[in-house]
């Protein structure tokens, strides 16, 4: 009889704990999403900006059809992504696009002193601020995910359940990564 409520117990405890696990991994799961979301929205006013500075741009820039081509094709393509991998590919070149843009607009006084195109910069500027600290929010979230997924014991209930490691949103661009050059 005593080892029948062992037993019991023993079997109590474990489902106890996989139930435990199991509502860990799923809260864990929703918090990477709302995560995402917070990004999501970020980029979404991102993309919504860009058309904006790019007509006010285009008055004063008349030779630089390249440079509005590329910014569009780039925000197209960042639109397009579906998985946090295209979007982190698509988001870099994206980056990198307005980045020689703006390089461009520093040939142009008149563009630069327009206010409704300062008003926009200044709103990019603050999204992309946005975007960094949703993206480090999520990449945390993330982390914390994927610690749960592969630690024992929850990496058991993880891989029952099919709880699957999930990517970071990394910086793709080969110029956000390098080191700011200071020369006086």
């Amino acid at each position: 009889m005593v080892a029948l409520i062992i037993v019991a117990v023993v079997l109590v405890l474990l489902i106890v704990s996989l139930i435990g696990f199991y509502n860990a991994l799923i809260r864990l799961r929703n918090q990477v999403d709302n995560a995402w979301s917070q990004i999501d929205v970020q980029l979404k006013r991102r993309h919504d900006l860009i058309p904006n500075l790019i007509e006010t741009a285009k008055g004063y820039m008349k030779h630089e059809r390249e440079t509005f081509e590329t910014i569009t094709k780039a925000r197209s393509q960042a639109m397009g992504a579906k998985t946090v991998s295209e979007a982190s590919k698509a988001e870099g070149v994206l980056g990198e696009a307005l980045s020689k843009f703006m390089l461009v607009v520093e040939n142009y006084p008149d563009l630069k002193a327009n206010q409704n195109f300062l008003s926009l910069q200044e709103e990019l500027t603050s999204t992309e601020n946005k975007i960094a600290f949703s993206r480090q929010s999520y990449n945390d979230q993330v982390l914390f995910f994927n610690n749960k997924t592969q630690v024992f014991p929850s990496n058991i209930v993880a891989n029952m359940f099919n709880f699957s490691k999930r990517d970071f949103f990394e910086i793709e661009a080969p110029a956000e990564r390098e080191v700011p050059k200071v020369s006086f």
